[in-house]
């Protein structure tokens, strides 16, 4: 199963190289030919029980000597749909850059509503800091990383204060802290979406109908928990985006920036949700690349070879 999956992901990645050949370096060809024999894959471990059902995740990490930079991956769906198999691909370019990348997922609302989805990342991540000398990872240099509502899961994950209590599904004495955050169009203001011009089915699902949805709206919305000590931040967002309004990625920023954060915005001119042109897609990565590396968190093979570039 592992060796099926390992060569389904390097043929479509060497597709994918094959579609921009022109644009991509004859280095990320090459790492598409051995990628199966450079990672190590260890699918569907348990991180988590609860509601009667298991949170998994899979484990990718190369097979050189660790501790590896690692992120955490999280797949969009409006909390009410994904699965982390569909968005392995999108896993790559880390993989390519040299990172460890542990690919979750969690409640759906159809499994249990809010804030389930945020307790269970919050969980995972206290997955990977316990099981980091097992799998190589470097606790030191985290990145969680996520895709819409993957995005605005990768922010709670990263945000949320000990205090805020989101870590009771999983009670221990870890410190939950991560170097690094680069959010894919999330969501950032959960209530934004309950009701008016901006009201999502996708959000009132996930919120019910429980008296208190407003409250558990603000509980989970990142922007509840916008602080100067705050890991740096990147979010790419595409300014016609139609599922999540470009304008939660602006509230974001100024609100990161009035409260002295480290944060940048990579917009996308035209960009819808996601599925951005090769191009936008290349130069976001480049934006991502470029974050990684300002704030130490390359891998160092990866570091070494971009600096004699």
């Amino acid at each position: 199963m592992v060796h099926r999956l390992l060569v389904t992901i390097s043929l479509a990645f060497s597709l994918s190289v094959s579609s921009v050949a022109a644009q991509t370096s004859p280095a990320a060809a090459s790492w598409a030919s051995v990628v199966g024999n450079d990672i190590r894959v260890v699918p569907n471990l348990t991180y988590l029980t609860a509601s009667n059902w298991e949170a998994k995740l899979d484990v990718y990490t190369p097979t050189t000597p660790g501790p590896h930079p690692t992120v955490v991956h999280i797949h969009g769906g409006g909390w009410t749909g994904g699965t982390k198999e569909s968005v392995v691909l999108r896993a790559l370019p880390y993989l390519e850059m040299g990172f460890a990348v542990v690919n979750v997922t969690y409640r759906l609302a159809r499994v249990s509503e809010a804030p389930a989805a945020v307790e269970d990342c919050r969980c995972a991540l206290r997955w990977v800091i316990q099981n980091a000398k097992e799998y190589g990872f470097d606790t030191t240099r985290l990145v969680v990383t996520g895709y819409s509502a993957g995005g605005h899961l990768a922010l709670t994950t990263g945000m949320l204060p000990a205090g805020a209590g989101l870590d009771r599904q999983c009670p221990g004495p870890d410190n939950l802290k991560v170097a690094a955050i680069v959010n894919w169009y999330g969501i950032t203001d959960v209530v934004d979406l309950l009701d008016g011009a901006n009201m999502r089915t996708y959000a009132v699902s996930w919120l019910g109908s429980r008296p208190d949805r407003n409250e558990v709206a603000r509980r989970v919305s990142p922007l509840t928990y916008v602080r100067k000590d705050l890991p740096p931040i990147l979010t790419i967002h595409g300014d016609a985006d139609p599922v999540v309004p470009y304008q939660q990625a602006t509230r974001l920023q100024d609100a990161l920036r009035q409260a002295g954060a480290t944060n940048s915005l990579v917009t996308i001119p035209g960009g819808k949700h996601g599925g951005f042109p090769a191009a936008d897609q290349l130069r976001a990565f480049a934006a991502v690349r470029a974050f990684f590396q300002e704030h130490g968190l390359m891998p160092r093979a990866a570091a070494s070879t971009s600096a004699q570039r």
